[in-house]
């Protein structure tokens, strides 16, 4: 059985401020779990999980498309990419509301467009979650320590 490292999100990109692409973004995320990795005597990499807020615009099959190609002929080569997202959450500044945004339809493109306003007074709001770009945690197979 695999063993799962997580340590409350182990690495963070700022996705929303560098305007990164995703191969880019896939990276800089996979040298930082290389990395990571040095300190595992690990021989497989099961699976690698990513926490995407939805206002990164990153798109999924891109991140896996990019994932595929950034991860050839490293440790991670073959393992799974498993991607959560991250609801954007505000906090009006106005009337203290906490919660959800209203989406708009975006017919052109992939992604729905956030409406950064409070829904209930269409006040201004602070983004408290929905820009998250990291490794979550990754599944690790390692050798066996014992020595007879």
């Amino acid at each position: 059985m695999g063993r799962l490292i997580a340590d409350d999100m182990l690495f963070s990109i700022d996705c929303i401020r560098s305007l990164m692409h995703e191969v880019s973004v896939i990276s800089d995320l996979v040298s930082a779990v290389l990395k990571e990795l040095e300190k595992y005597n690990s021989v497989k990499v099961e699976e690698v999980t990513l926490v995407i807020g939805e206002m990164t615009n990153l798109g999924e099959e891109q991140m896996e498309f990019a994932y595929e190609i950034v991860t050839k002929d490293t440790e991670l080569e073959g393992s799974k990419l498993v991607i959560e997202y991250e609801k954007i959450i505000v906090k009006c500044l106005e009337c203290d509301y906490k919660g959800g945004i209203r989406m708009l339809k975006n017919d052109y493109g992939e992604h729905d467009i956030p409406v950064i306003a409070c829904p209930k007074c269409n006040g201004r709001v602070k983004i408290i979650a929905g820009q998250a770009c990291m490794v979550k945690n990754f599944k690790i197979l390692e050798t066996d320590e014992c020595s007879s």
